[in-house]
């Protein structure tokens, strides 16, 4: 669910002025997990815009306190919401912690880096929503921790449906500044794509997993 209107269409214009968000039906892209895709998102590209890193910050502060009430601790799910996490801590005057795929091999051996404290109240960050699964993987090492997981804040998702039963299972609320949905529609009013592209790219969101894999 996107935090509101607005925000998702400006935020969706800003990723395609500066290529975090490329469309192009006719060559796709071919996803790690060996999907084709339409589409391909680069969240990290945002850092490197000081205007648009500081709106995305402030988007993320304003509606994760108002939807959430201001946690205790923000965890930024790593590698690509590490530096917005720790923006968005920052802004709030929060602490910040990150959350490794997996537990390190050596040392302390820690999955969660960074001073957590059981039954704290955190908000959990993220750049990108695709099935969701890595994302609530971080959830459940933070649980592990004893965290309270008020939700998580993400800055796009694709919207398929999977995602949504995964976190409907894992009984997390979702909330993103942007989606696809509201994506191609100002994709489509502002001429980055065309009206039959835009069919093509509803095509995918429906079946990911199996669009032109024959």
């Amino acid at each position: 669910m996107i935090f509101n209107k607005d925000t998702a269409e400006k935020t969706a214009e800003l990723l395609l002025q500066i290529n975090a968000i490329k469309l192009n039906p006719e060559n796709p892209f071919t996803w790690a997990s060996g999907w084709k895709s339409p589409i391909y998102c680069d969240n990290r590209l945002i850092l490197s815009f000081p205007i648009i890193r500081n709106y995305i910050r402030d988007e993320f502060a304003k509606n994760i306190e108002k939807q959430f009430g201001k946690p205790d601790v923000i965890a930024g799910v790593a590698t690509g919401a590490i530096g917005i996490g720790i923006l968005v801590a920052e802004s709030l005057g929060l602490p910040f912690v990150y959350v490794r795929p997996e537990p390190k091999k050596h040392g302390r051996q820690n999955q969660v880096e960074g001073f957590l404290q059981k039954g704290q109240n955190v908000v959990v960050v993220e750049d990108l929503i695709s099935t969701g699964n890595s994302s609530l993987m971080a959830v459940e090492a933070l649980r592990n921790e004893g965290a309270n997981i008020k939700g998580m804040a993400a800055i796009f998702t694709y919207g398929f449906s999977v995602a949504e039963e995964n976190f409907k299972n894992a009984n997390i609320d979702l909330f993103t500044l942007s989606n696809y949905e509201n994506l191609l529609s100002l994709a489509v009013q502002k001429q980055y794509i065309s009206e039959d592209q835009q069919t093509t790219l509803q095509d995918w969101s429906v079946s990911p997993s199996t669009w032109r894999q024959e």
